[in-house]
């Protein structure tokens, strides 16, 4: 695993900026719930697909973003901002078309998250506008089959907006705060901006003001240096780990640190630069192009566009002892390549499952007479032979 060195000092020195009835379960402080699986121990084996799949829904238009919510799962699609319901009858239904999304390029409505406080749940999305990017979140009523959701609240707005590199994955994290993956808006110099929270992970609270405990004070930044990331997940450990879209030479893993700097554009992939946090795997653009990250059984699964495969990934400290002498390193292998296409989102399916979503009708793949579906993968245990 490739060197990571703490920036938190100098990161201070330089960032400025000031920080800008339902029945369904939901998460609340924490992403576990009962929609949610709770981290698996930490001695726990990791798994990978077996190669049995199921399609649970076709049909799907340029789909972004799983959101699992017990019984019912709801699906964001990126160009006519739909937020869509799959039933417990395995029906897909409308259930909002979110006000004021712009899409165009790869813009639109994107990441979806949900939240409990006490006996109202909410909905999180983010979104293209016709100026910016920003993050909402709606009031979720309703029951499985037939969810609604109420006028949006703004929580983190004025995020530059370009055609591409928007980011765009919302997941709140084990300490109870909303991350947001936001891209450089092909601005490549405002990830090193500290003025600007393009290029950037930020971190706020479930109404958008900056925590206490934040890398520095008054500042949303979490990590800086990025491009275009759009995975995230956490370990057992409560380890933040994020995807990010490389530019012509390499797609990048990272391990976050908070005030970590990551080297975009100075740097792009492992660089051994001092001044960097370097990813802890990088893959060539061909073989990933990645976006939607889950961690299913100290596992982490990660969708690739370009690469057109599903990545699972084993870092050292959760693999078994003496199992594939994997201890201390970073190990990727590929799932189903060429099989679905372009693959976009991934999230835990029910009984120790996998859920992806494909992306073949988002301009950029080549769309089959069931484009795009959600397929779930069967998982087992990886054990040695």
């Amino acid at each position: 695993m490739s060197r990571r060195i703490p920036v938190l000092v100098a990161l201070t020195a330089v960032l400025l900026l000031a920080g800008c009835t339902a029945s369904a379960p939901l998460p609340s402080e924490r992403p576990a719930g009962p929609d949610t699986p709770a981290p698996a121990p930490s001695g726990a084996p990791p798994v990978y697909p077996t190669g049995e799949t199921t399609v649970l829904a076709t049909g799907l238009e340029a789909p972004w973003s799983i959101l699992p919510l017990g019984d019912s799962t709801l699906l964001s699609y990126r160009d006519t901002g739909q937020i869509m319901e799959l039933t417990p009858a395995d029906e897909l239904r409308e259930a909002t078309v979110v006000p004021g999304v712009d899409a165009g390029g790869e813009g639109g409505l994107l990441g979806l998250a949900a939240r409990a406080e006490g006996e109202q749940h909410w909905i999180y999305a983010y979104f293209t506008a016709s100026d910016d990017n920003r993050v909402v979140r709606m009031p979720l009523g309703g029951s499985p089959g037939s969810l609604t959701l109420g006028t949006p609240q703004v929580v983190l707005d004025g995020l530059a907006k370009a055609g591409n590199h928007n980011g765009g994955r919302i997941a709140f994290g084990p300490d109870g705060m909303l991350y947001v993956t936001v891209g450089d808006a092909s601005d490549a110099d405002s990830a090193q901006d500290p003025g600007s929270l393009n290029g950037k992970i930020l971190r706020v609270t479930a109404t958008g003001d900056v925590p206490q405990d934040n890398p520095v004070d008054g500042s949303a930044v979490f990590s800086l240096g990025h491009r275009n990331p759009q995975g995230l997940a956490w370990d057992a450990d409560g380890r933040l780990w994020a995807s990010e879209f490389g530019q012509n030479t390499w797609d990048e893993l990272n391990l976050i640190e908070p005030g970590g700097n990551y080297g975009w554009p100075v740097v792009e992939g492992q660089a051994g630069n001092a001044d960097f946090v370097d990813p802890a795997y990088q893959w060539s653009t061909s073989e990933a192009s990645p976006s939607g990250l889950t961690m299913v059984n100290n596992t982490l699964f990660m969708a690739a566009l370009r690469g057109e495969r599903l990545w699972g990934i084993l870092d050292g400290i959760h693999v078994p002892e003496g199992s594939h002498g994997l201890e201390g390193v970073v190990s990727a292998s590929a799932y189903f390549e060429g099989e679905f296409g372009r693959i976009r989102d991934v999230a835990p399916g029910p009984d120790g499952t996998l859920w992806l979503i494909t992306n073949n009708t988002d301009g950029r793949g080549s769309a089959g007479p069931d484009d795009d579906r959600l397929i779930q993968v069967e998982l087992a245990p990886l054990v040695e032979g």
